[in-house]
């Protein structure tokens, strides 16, 4: 169902359009390993219409893409979490003025390996079991043996959602083994039966068992409804206002064939998101 991509992706697709043809301007995007999948299929097709157009998209997480941002060697920075207060600091420091844009909504969802007979578990649970303070499945209605905590890094936006939706903040064990992407924790938990992981709602495949969360399954209605209770939504930053192909491309992924890519990947539309008043200065073409 889903394709997936290393900590450094790098995805350079056709530039040339033919003689005569004026040159496009590039765009370059780097940062979310969440947001890749929705990047790259939009990418694709945006590029079908528009063939001059050269873009580049590489992963490394959310933290790696806003600092590029703020270090003006990438036009747009998607990331899973919001801009710290201590990166706005800095970007403008060095001229930056991060704009956002959310294109998708996304739920991080629990998995363990298919033979693992626990299907469930709940918001406490799933922060003490990542506190390090449940540490064998016996305790959470599985087997009798110690669970393997799988974690994505502290540069990731998921891994900062994760750390604010369940744990509250609170410090992840040091027992907890770090992977870099959404991808490797999909790889790690299907090769470990003892395995407890979590990634991006489009990340799901046979390989891995979705754990519900307080009996409810996460969805795109679940999301939509906000009956799930660990979402996030998937932004954009760039600096300042779009302009030029940079805009054009981002209005592609809030159109409604844009928004059709985001469901395809498994994620949730943008639908009718509202910034909170008073928040980070949004960009809403």
């Amino acid at each position: 169902m889903k394709k997936h991509f290393g900590q450094v992706t790098l995805v350079v697709l056709c530039l040339l359009a033919g003689a005569g043809t004026g040159f496009a301007e590039n765009i370059v995007i780097k940062g979310s390993t969440t947001v890749l999948p929705i990047a790259q299929a939009a990418i694709e097709a945006y590029m079908k219409a528009n063939p001059a157009t050269k873009i580049s998209l590489s992963g490394g997480g959310s933290g790696e893409g806003i600092k590029a941002l703020i270090d003006s060697s990438t036009d747009i920075a998607t990331s899973s979490r919001e801009i710290k207060e201590s990166e706005i600091a800095l970007a403008k420091s060095k001229g930056i003025n991060p704009t956002a844009t959310v294109v998708a909504i996304d739920a991080i969802v629990p998995i363990v390996n298919p033979k693992n007979p626990v299907k469930d578990l709940t918001i406490d649970q799933l922060s003490q079991i990542y506190q390090g303070k449940i540490t064998n499945w016996k305790e959470v209605g599985g087997d009798n043996l110690e669970i393997v905590v799988i974690s994505r890094d502290s540069s990731s936006g998921t891994f900062e959602s994760w750390a604010e939706l369940v744990l509250n903040k609170a410090k992840v064990t040091p027992r907890a083994q770090l992977q870099a992407s959404n991808g490797a924790i999909v790889q790690a938990v299907s090769k470990n039966k003892y395995a407890l992981g979590y990634i991006g709602l489009g990340y799901r495949d046979k390989s891995i068992k979705a754990v519900t969360v307080g009996g409810i399954p996460a969805s795109v209605k679940t999301a939509i409804s906000k009956e799930y209770p660990i979402s996030r939504p998937l932004y954009l930053y760039m600096n300042g206002e779009p302009k030029g192909e940079t805009a054009k491309f981002i209005r592609f992924v809030l159109s409604p064939d844009g928004q059709k890519i985001v469901v395809k990947e498994g994620f949730v539309p943008v639908l009718d998101f509202v910034p909170k008043r008073g928040s980070f200065p949004y960009w809403i073409p």
